[in-house]
């Protein structure tokens, strides 16, 4: 997010080759600009996306189409209208200057499977979708009307005209801008652009970027308008090539959390002889509270066989029950996911207990232990018919960090010295742990 954020402050952004390149559509085609529209700096933000829109409308943009992604999850469920209300005067601004600057389609964010993937293609390429719309204000306050409806899981759907045509489908010579600056969500839909993994119907030639290189290993997409980071010396990079052999697993909802993030954006193995990585597939079609144990049990197994088979220094895994049916809002079925993701954490830990191992349990932060909105004074606030109004967004408490096992020398204690630990500090313990001392500018090790 520093990155977008320094290089359109300081213009450069329109400089670079990625911009450069997507202007050439700006004589006689349309920018696109796909995202999610959200201030929760996880994936996007939206004054990133109104200083590129006035950016390229200053810039000979003379068509622009916003295809927007409700949040829900980073920030409160029920802000999309706001964001839209606000995206919308922007947009009516820019057309009183001469652009002709609109929102095109919309749905929400829950790009975790192709056949999302598809229904997105549809909506944002084709024009395509089973809802309807003259504005976009109008689409996200009818659609989240609906019985169990939320940001999250909104249904797509387009912007028509008078006539009933689409405003905005993607045409041969137009431009696209994948405007999100995390990588995950939009690896997905950068493929989407690039390859064929469902029957597209039509395929546009377009010129497509990303406001940053997604993928590193696999060059996706091949144009971006910011340079990535480069991430190099990563724990999982320094033990792999010390001997470290190395298990993996995760289902698919958050697969690179111990792979592609873990290995600094980078796909694939250091050296496939000592990892294996195992994905297990995530449920498909449904929200996550209608299987709030989701993966978990499946995936502790795995970790527990590769435990017990002798073949692997370390194994890691992340459950994510806690944080995606959090996500949703229900409250019953997040203590359903809380106690699986128990029983996944004691299915490991018996299993570390058995071969004499080290264990280390923590999280990138919070979202099932306070899911309840707050006054300033810890009261919990009250919607229109005197309910408890729902958090579906992370907390900023400071997480728990647990290392033990029969392995951990008895002399080991954690430091008292560390002003804020933090996951930065992680990196540093886990090479402590087999036995490495860290590279001396990593963020110091907690024991």
């Amino acid at each position: 997010a520093k990155l977008v954020d320094q290089v359109l402050a300081s213009g450069k952004i329109y400089e670079g080759d990625g911009f450069n390149y997507i202007k050439e559509s700006f004589e006689n085609g349309t920018l696109h600009l796909i995202g999610l529209l959200s201030d929760g700096g996880v994936h996007s933000r939206l004054d990133q996306l109104q200083l590129l829109l006035k950016g390229a409308s200053e810039r000979g943009a003379k068509r622009i189409r916003v295809h927007i992604l409700t949040d829900g999850r980073d920030v409160l469920d029920g802000s999309s209208v706001g964001f839209v209300e606000t995206l919308e005067n922007d947009l009516l601004q820019l057309r009183g200057k001469g652009i002709d600057a609109q929102i095109a389609s919309g749905g929400g964010r829950m790009y975790n499977d192709w056949d999302v993937v598809k229904r997105g293609w549809d909506a944002q390429v084709l024009g395509e979708a089973p809802y309807k719309f003259k504005s976009a204000l109008e689409a996200v306050k009818t659609l989240r009307a609906e019985p169990n409806a939320n940001d999250q899981y909104l249904p797509p759907f387009v912007i028509v005209d008078d006539s009933g045509k689409s405003v905005g489908p993607v045409l041969d010579g137009d431009a696209v801008v994948t405007i999100n600056f995390r990588a995950d969500r939009m690896v997905m839909l950068a493929k989407h652009l690039n390859f064929d993994k469902f029957d597209r119907v039509r395929v546009p030639k377009i010129r497509y970027a990303g406001m940053l290189q997604y993928d590193g290993e696999l060059k996706l997409p091949s144009v971006y308008l910011v340079s990535p980071p480069e991430i190099d010396r990563t724990s999982g990079e320094y033990l792999v090539k010390n001997g470290i052999r190395t298990f993996a697993c995760r289902q698919t909802v958050k697969f690179g959390h111990v792979t592609f993030f873990w290995n600094g954006n980078r796909s694939g193995y250091f050296d496939e002889t000592k990892e294996e990585y195992v994905e297990v597939p995530s449920d498909s079609g449904i929200t996550f509270n209608v299987a709030p144990k989701m993966k978990a049990l499946e995936i502790a197994e795995k970790a527990r066989d590769a435990l017990l088979s002798g073949k692997f220094d370390q194994v890691r895994v992340n459950l994510p029950n806690g944080d995606m049916v959090g996500h949703t809002g229900d409250i019953e079925a997040t203590v359903v996911a809380c106690k699986a993701a128990d029983e996944a954490v004691k299915i490991i830990l018996d299993a570390v207990e058995q071969v004499g191992g080290i264990y280390l349990v923590t999280a990138d932060h919070g979202n099932a232990e306070d899911m309840v909105k707050r006054d300033k004074s810890g009261k919990p606030l009250l919607d229109k018919n005197c309910g408890i109004q729902i958090l579906t967004s992370h907390t900023l408490q400071p997480v728990p960090v647990a290392i033990g096992g029969p392995g951990l020398h008895l002399g080991v204690k954690f430091r008292t010295d560390i002003q804020t630990p933090g996951l930065a500090n992680v990196a540093a313990t886990v090479m402590n742990l087999h036995g490495f001392e860290a590279p001396s500018d990593y963020e110091t090790t907690l024991i």
